[in-house]
């Protein structure tokens, strides 16, 4: 027991960011009636057409501008939940801090292998740590993301450690995390949150390359050829009205329903993090989020 308390507190040192230097999102209060107009028309004179934000059924909305400074729009959004699979992306964040190497190899074990999606690594199979980081992030891969986690040489107890004191350090204060996979309920956020997270994994390199990836294709060390398919279906679109989705992170679990967030571009360089909780269905988180950064384009200014 002292060992397992000594190793924690040892993970909490090297990875305790001190308050002075701590990341916190200046974002600011809720713009939508103020920032998002349509054009000036005659018959109202100098009066500005407010443009609502459309109506999306999930039960959580946040659209943040891409600078983490203003919120155009917000629904429930400091409503905690599940956030499933999203959770990834702190687990990202996190093994980035720990990465023992993208070309050193690791071999799953029957212990990697967890319920929950797709399995596309199984008992045996030896691959480097660059195709577990892409597995994790480009198919959601729950044993490829359990494995991520252990390459680093932390036990599972203080890898989560290691996820809230990222998160704290990030300004996250309504966020919780029990396991790198997202597969616990107790891994709780709200939707402002998530936005924050996700544009501090997106302003990762290793990690917006990641996520903005259709597919990945490797060769594990035994000669067998793999394929992974993206979650996150947006990537597969072509622009839409001069906007681009350029890489997100699925979740889903019963508790959670299906959740996306995701960055979106528009030809003049403007984007914003779009995020959907709760969303209704597997497809709707797409097509809210899509809806959601298409009028933010269209009629906000920021």
């Amino acid at each position: 027991m002292l060992s397992v308390l000594a190793n924690i507190i040892a993970v909490l040192l090297s990875i305790w960011t001190p308050a002075e230097s701590a990341v916190f999102y200046a974002s600011g209060p809720w713009r939508g009636t103020e920032a998002c107009v349509t054009e000036r028309l005659p018959e109202n004179g100098d009066k500005l057409q407010v443009e609502d934000a459309p109506t999306v059924n999930a039960k959580s909305v946040a659209v943040l501008t891409d600078d983490g400074h203003v919120w155009l729009e917000e629904k429930s959004a400091d409503r905690q939940q599940p956030i499933a699979s999203i959770t990834k992306l702190m687990t990202a964040l996190v093994f980035l801090d720990k990465n023992p190497g993208w070309e050193k190899t690791y071999t799953i074990s029957r212990d990697d292998l967890v319920e929950g999606g797709k399995v596309n690594l199984f008992t045996g199979d030896t691959v480097t740590i660059k195709d577990l980081f892409n597995s994790s992030l480009v198919a959601s891969d729950n044993g490829a993301t359990l494995a991520l986690a252990r390459s680093t040489g932390l036990s599972d107890a203080e890898f989560v450690v290691a996820m809230n004191i990222k998160a704290k350090a990030l300004g996250l204060m309504h966020s919780s995390f029990s396991d790198p996979v997202g597969l616990n309920n107790d891994n709780l956020s709200n939707a402002k949150d998530v936005a924050r997270l996700a544009k501090a994994a997106l302003d990762t390199p290793d990690i917006a390359a990641a996520v903005g990836k259709p597919s990945y294709e490797f060769v594990t060390q035994e000669g067998r050829a793999k394929k992974l398919e993206s979650t996150d279906w947006l990537l597969e679109t072509d622009a839409v009205s001069g906007m681009q989705a350029v890489g997100g992170k699925t979740g889903y679990t019963e508790s959670a329903g299906y959740c996306f967030v995701g960055r979106f571009r528009d030809v003049s360089g403007r984007s914003v993090i779009v995020v959907v909780l709760d969303s209704g269905g597997k497809n709707e988180r797409f097509q809210q989020a899509r809806t959601l950064a298409s009028w933010a384009f269209n009629y906000c200014q920021w």
